[in-house]
């Protein structure tokens, strides 16, 4: 008998299981395919080994007005693949000594539901054997979503998973989708010199994001020479032409825009980026009565537990954020509310990390958000181009935006949203999220001291700003 079993081993799996042997418990943790999941596989880690390739490359490129002279920088796609497959599998065979390391049992089999208390491992070969636990973890991730329309299996169309396994550079890349996962794919293509296309079926790039950054951020790609198409709907893809080239046939993708009119836009590689839906299959929740939705998860409370008491959830199969990092965090909820320690995800904050070029990164509410719910705000907004160490660095494109409630005194309202475009936002939100979760406001965060030269004076000033008293860009002073 195992104090807690759990299926999946990707972020909210492997970590569960370290949380729960922390706290004295005998883990099985049934994983089919490798530990790390979607994240670490083919996700977070791979897409930005090959995001950190693409840097190196552009940089390479404008290293003349840095004063240093470069001759004969040239891309070697293969190079870069490979050398993304070696950091996957280093960061892979690390998680597999942490599960040892911690006495954590790793069984390589599928998991499924057969009570409450037990799963059936079945693994690729061999007879099925099964597992009794006190507790039951559910932690399956999620799987790219696809469209049943025409055309969608001709050769050299692809979702995120075949973008990781492309063997050549493509000439051509029509992404469908400007969510996160399809304006990565964008900066990275674009960056290793493909002409790149982006259709987006809503109104706005990047559609969670606040829209004055998602603007900022169309308005960015266009200037360097990435075709962006909003409120364009996919109808079929087409073989535009002869051809049996490693991605097949040239291909046009067909659309519908929101006027009701018919634009093509023709590339050697779709990319079908137009997000992720948790994976359910064969888990024996109806069997179990564990409440469920197809496209938004599992349904589970503040302590991840499930409709069936002692099941629990994290990760993608929940739904809602799909991000590896609120993984994390759920899945140390689930393993300490299984072991009897109270733990909670009410009140999280969970940042928003777009690793494109530049990154974008949030926390909180968005402008649009924050007056749909009746508050009334004030905003404080500085651009990167004002500040000394964006100059040094030469990424001077985007700003920082803060979002805060509007009280009697400028600045005494509680901050609601942090927003950034910019260079190492993704770094920068992380003072964000604590103003926001800590319900810090606008004054202590522009009273608090910035270092200088550095990156994250952006947000001090842009509370400064907020207040009416910028610092470093001309502007109405209270």
């Amino acid at each position: 008998m195992y104090d807690v079993a759990i299926i999946g081993g990707g972020p909210g799996g492997y970590v569960a299981a370290v949380r729960a042997a922390q706290l004295g418990a005998k883990v099985a943790l049934i994983e089919q395919a490798e530990l790390g999941g979607v994240c670490l596989n083919l996700g977070c880690i791979p897409t930005k080994a090959m995001l950190r390739s693409a840097e190196v490359y552009t940089l390479a490129g404008e290293a003349e007005s840095f004063g240093v002279r470069v001759s004969g920088a040239e891309l070697d796609f293969g190079r870069v693949m490979a050398r993304k497959d070696q950091i996957v599998k280093g960061l892979v065979n690390g998680l597999n000594r942490l599960m040892a390391a911690n006495g954590i049992e790793v069984l390589r089999a599928r998991g499924h539901l057969l009570a409450p208390n037990r799963v059936e491992a079945a693994p690729g070969e061999g007879e099925p054997r099964q597992v009794e636990a006190r507790s039951v973890i559910l932690a399956t991730g999620s799987n790219p979503l696809f469209l049943l329309l025409p055309g969608l299996d001709l050769p050299g169309v692809i979702t995120s998973d075949g973008a990781l396994a492309l063997e050549s550079l493509p000439a051509s890349v029509v992404v469908v989708g400007g969510g996160v996962v399809g304006v990565e794919f964008a900066s990275i293509f674009h960056a290793f010199g493909c002409r790149v296309t982006v259709v987006e079926m809503l109104p706005s790039l990047l559609p969670p994001a606040d829209e004055e950054i998602s603007r900022r951020l169309a308005l960015n790609f266009r200037r360097r020479g990435i075709q962006v198409h909003t409120g364009t709907r996919l109808k079929a893809v087409e073989a535009a032409g002869p051809g049996d080239g490693p991605f097949g046939p040239p291909k046009r993708v067909v659309c519908e825009t929101e006027k009701g009119e018919t634009a093509a836009f023709d590339g050697e590689v779709v990319l079908i980026a137009i997000g992720r839906r948790p994976n359910l299959a064969r888990l024996g929740l109806e069997a179990v009565g564990v409440r469920f939705d197809h496209r938004s998860g599992i349904q589970v409370d503040d302590g991840m537990q499930t409709s069936v008491p002692g099941v629990y959830a994290a990760g993608d199969v929940t739904g809602g954020t799909m991000l590896a990092h609120a993984a994390f965090a759920q899945g140390i909820i689930a393993a300490e509310r299984a072991m009897g320690h109270p733990a909670s995800w009410a009140g999280q904050v969970v940042p928003s990390c777009v690793f494109t070029f530049p990154e974008v990164a949030w926390a909180g509410l968005t402008e649009q958000q924050a007056r749909a719910r009746g508050l009334e705000v004030e905003v404080g907004r500085f651009p990167f181009a004002a500040l000394g160490k964006a100059q040094l660095a030469g990424e001077t494109d985007g700003l920082c935006k803060i979002i805060a409630e509007r009280t009697g005194e400028p600045g005494e309202g509680r901050v609601l949203g942090v927003h950034l475009m910019g260079p190492a936002a993704t770094e920068l939100v992380q003072e964000g999220v604590l103003a926001v979760r800590l319900g810090v406001r606008a004054r202590e965060l522009a009273d608090t001291i910035h270092p200088h030269p550095t990156l994250v004076e952006a947000l001090g000033e842009a509370a400064h700003a907020l207040m009416g008293r910028p610092l470093h860009q001309a502007g109405r002073r209270r």
